[in-house]
């Protein structure tokens, strides 16, 4: 009966934290949608609500990573439960940098719209970029949460739609400074903004590859993505 209530105990413990991880994850994807709303809108109070939430990611990436330590510490686990604390201490590192990435649209915002500029170029990209983006990352905790390597090989062939996405608005915003040379400033602010959109794509595939390293028990860090797909979903 001892060994059986450790073991449910151990059990809870390791669900728990999953259940933090994703809880964290909603939070990074608030920050995303309402950075880029704030963006869109030019709402300087939404960019320091954002700006204010990263504190909390922060916060939270801290807390995950000292329960996994704990729990490394009392439980010595082993195999698939091993893989499942360091996928998760590899997920929390990649999700409080997407909420950075976040935190620095919210930036750009501020300084974009914090000043009586009349030169503001639209890129209509940015839009569609950040809506990859933001699936990217669901995915990524859709199959974290159900420990599902179809929706993770997804992920890493949906980043090159996010690549794809960046690629366009750099050649727009050229464009623009080519052709005005009063949108260069604003111009290169949203080019740090859509540079942070191109790296949250690629914090959610880092993600959707340790699904696979937890499932599989193989890392397909650097590997193309026609083989993981004939390896993993064989």
């Amino acid at each position: 009966m001892g060994n059986e209530h450790t073991s449910k105990q151990y059990d809870q413990e390791l669900e728990a934290v999953r259940a933090r991880v994703l809880k964290m994850g909603g939070l990074v994807e608030q920050q995303i949608t309402q950075a880029m709303q704030a963006l869109a809108d030019g709402d300087v109070t939404l960019a320091d609500r954002v700006n204010a939430q990263d504190h909390e990611v922060n916060a939270m990436e801290v807390g995950i990573d000292e329960d996994c330590t704990h729990i490394i510490a009392r439980r010595q686990p082993a195999a698939g439960d091993l893989r499942l604390i360091v996928a998760i201490i590899k997920t929390i590192t990649d999700l409080e940098r997407i909420g950075d990435e976040a935190a620095k649209i919210a930036r750009m915002t501020k300084s974009l719209h914090g000043t009586d500029r009349l030169y503001r170029p639209r890129i209509v990209e940015m839009r569609h970029a950040a809506n990859i983006g933001v699936q990217m990352l669901r995915k990524s905790l859709d199959a974290f949460a159900r420990l599902d390597t179809a929706s993770a090989t997804q992920v890493l062939r949906d980043d090159q739609q996010v690549d794809d996405a960046f690629r366009g608005i750099l050649r727009q915003l050229i464009t623009f400074m080519m052709e005005d040379p009063r949108t260069i400033s604003p111009s290169i602010e949203i080019l740090f903004a859509a540079k942070a959109l191109e790296r949250i794509g690629d914090h959610a595939k880092n993600m959707a590859e340790y699904v696979i390293y937890l499932v599989e028990g193989k890392d397909v860090r650097h590997i193309a993505v026609d083989q993981v797909e004939r390896e993993v979903l064989r």
